[in-house]
């Protein structure tokens, strides 16, 4: 049951308790029971609606940032990326392989904004050695959720 309600719940995080414990031939106080275990533990770290910003006229502008970072002796990265994820302006953050050490998703309301963001704030920690900015255009697909098809209707398709 486990895997089967985080996929259920990352699917669509508005099941109610009974919904789910029908698909899972559960009772709802075990699955209530269950999710509450999650969130104990931190396996589930919150929920969030997707949202298409640019039917709002609150659209922002997201980009991805690559950094290039010396890693502490006593932390390797760890330090250098709690630092980074305290900056509200910062939606997402990874340590990757490859080119870059971590890579960002930034968001602002304006280009101008996001690009200040890099040079004032990211550019300027001790460990960070470069940085590469690259400013979304167009959004697809986020979280599993489609957000444009070839007939614009911007229905969600779900996993």
């Amino acid at each position: 049951m486990k895997n089967e309600l985080l996929k259920l719940l990352y699917r669509n995080a508005t099941y109610t308790h009974e919904e789910l414990a029908d698909m899972l031939g559960k009772t709802a106080a075990e699955i209530e029971a269950q999710i509450k275990q999650y969130e104990k533990d931190g396996v589930i770290c919150g929920y969030k609606a997707i949202i298409d910003w640019e039917k709002l006229d609150e659209a922002y502008v997201s980009a991805i940032v690559n950094l290039n970072v010396v890693p502490k002796a006593s932390s390797g990265f760890d330090d250098v990326a709690r630092q980074i994820s305290a900056f509200r302006e910062v939606e997402s953050l990874y340590l990757t392989s490859g080119d870059c050490d971590l890579s960002l998703v930034v968001k602002g309301k304006t280009l101008q904004d996001v690009a200040r963001f890099v040079a004032r704030e990211l550019a300027t920690i001790d460990s960070v050695t470069s940085t590469t900015t690259r400013f979304v255009m167009r959004r697809y697909k986020e979280m599993d959720s489609v957000l444009y098809n070839d007939n614009d209707d911007r229905e969600q398709l779900f996993i």
